[in-house]
């Protein structure tokens, strides 16, 4: 247990170092100049305002990009230690999609953040986001639906690569692919079906594999 803890956090430190000390020298910067240790020439009150707005994007930027980078971290500790050693690919396909949505939620929060330095209403821009939001679900429920059901294949697994099954639409298949939005199978003429999820989940599957090995038991 202390050997897995030990990895994961010289992951953390590996993948935060970089992003750590940019957010620590701009922290620097910013009490530096608060503290009037150092100074800009005379200029105008209004760009002392804009010099410290600039210095605190940044500095929430890096601390953005910081989080990013242990997310990221983590994700590919588990990935190389713990995925690459069990057996369901479902680890696998989950992944990559889990670090991009980390990503952008991170840099979503952070320009939420940002935004009201420079006078931004974002309630304005939330509502806006979320009729948005609410269009672009309604013009991609098909998709939204079909990876719904690949998460759900992948879960409930009434079929795994490699097994022969009987499509809703009556072919015999080899199973070669559980995609997140479409599965792909190996018919007895060689050629490719490509099939969505949706149809598969709400659709009636013959698996013969999983009968032979229930029946050499």
């Amino acid at each position: 247990m202390n050997q897995v803890s030990s990895k994961v956090s010289w992951e953390i430190i590996k993948k935060s170092f970089l992003p750590l000390l940019i957010s620590l020298s701009i922290l620097a910067l910013l009490v530096s100049y608060h503290l009037g240790i150092i100074s800009l020439p005379k200029i105008p009150e209004q760009f002392h305002h804009i010099f410290k707005k600039i210095i605190l994007t940044l500095f929430i930027a890096s601390i953005a990009f910081m989080i990013q980078r242990i997310m990221g971290g983590i994700a590919l500790w588990y990935k190389e230690n713990i995925a690459a050693k069990t057996s369901t690919k479902l680890d696998d396909q989950l992944i990559p999609i889990f670090r991009r949505t980390i990503k952008i939620v991170i840099w979503i929060i952070a320009l939420l953040i940002i935004l009201p330095l420079y006078g931004i209403n974002i309630s304005a821009l939330i509502a806006t986001l979320g009729v948005g939001s609410l269009a672009i679900a309604l013009a991609a429920q098909d998709t939204i639906a079909n990876i719904i059901s690949g998460f759900m294949i992948m879960i409930d697994r009434p079929f795994r690569i490699n097994d022969r099954i009987k499509l809703p639409s009556g072919e015999l298949v080899k199973v070669l692919d559980i995609g997140i939005r479409r599965s792909k199978f190996l018919a007895e003429d060689q050629a490719i079906i490509i099939v969505p999820n949706l149809e598969l989940s709400k659709s009636k599957i013959v698996n013969y594999t999983y009968g032979q090995q229930q029946s050499n038991i």
